[in-house]
């Protein structure tokens, strides 16, 4: 059986290239600018939030609620707003991959060592310096593993992303159950799999790049 469904794959992953490597192609496409857009609203956001701790828990609640809304009744919900296609499912993404980066980019940032932070200070520093120069180094793994959190949740939503018409490697899975051809849904699963180890490989690989020596 498992067998004869491997040979199935094989077949449709060798019949169907083109059509997998546009639905890979279409895939990655989605998870980048839905993760880009996610850290360029969540990290700034939760710096922000180091600042004025009084709202934190207020707005971090607010994604936490984001969160348990179910996939599927996210992206139909954006149908009425703006249609089907890329830019509902892109805003959907956008949202689930908000809650891991904000929620470890704020607590990374309130985690460092005050006394690091009163050294920069002592030596001149000004607030935005101390945070480039210190807390962000400092807390950058902790960042980094939301970030990394983040762009496995997406690809994963974004297999539903082809229910708005948005494409993407949903389109194989769905296609699959509904002419129950397993080759068909492992052309879609695997693929998907395959790449969040991928990217999830290279931000850990970015995240050691960019973390200072001393601090590794």
């Amino acid at each position: 059986m498992g067998e004869n469904i491997f040979n199935q794959f094989i077949d449709t992953i060798v019949s169907r290239w083109p059509m997998v490597f546009d639905s890979l192609i279409s895939h990655m496409w989605l998870t980048l600018i839905s993760l880009g857009f996610a850290i360029l609203i969540a990290v700034p956001l939760g710096i922000l939030l180091t600042r004025h701790r009084n709202i934190s828990d207020f707005i971090i609640g607010i994604a936490s609620v984001f969160q348990t809304i179910p996939s599927l009744a996210l992206l139909g919900f954006m149908i009425p707003f703006f249609g089907i296609g890329t830019k509902p499912a892109i805003i959907a993404l956008t949202i689930y991959g908000l809650l891991p980066i904000l929620r470890n980019t704020y607590t990374g940032i309130i985690g460092v060592d005050p006394g690091a932070k009163e050294a920069g200070t002592g030596m001149g520093m000004t607030s935005l310096q101390i945070l480039f120069m210190v807390e962000i180094p400092l807390s950058l793994s902790i960042i980094m593993a939301g970030i990394r959190t983040a762009t496995v949740l997406i690809i994963g939503v974004t297999t539903l992303a082809s229910l708005v018409g948005a494409g993407g490697l949903g389109d194989l899975i769905f296609r699959g159950i509904s002419s129950v051809n397993s080759g068909l849904i492992l052309a879609g699963a695997v693929p998907a799999a395959i790449l969040a180890i991928f990217f999830d490989f290279l931000l850990k690989l970015f995240e050691k790049k960019a973390t200072p020596k001393g601090l590794r």
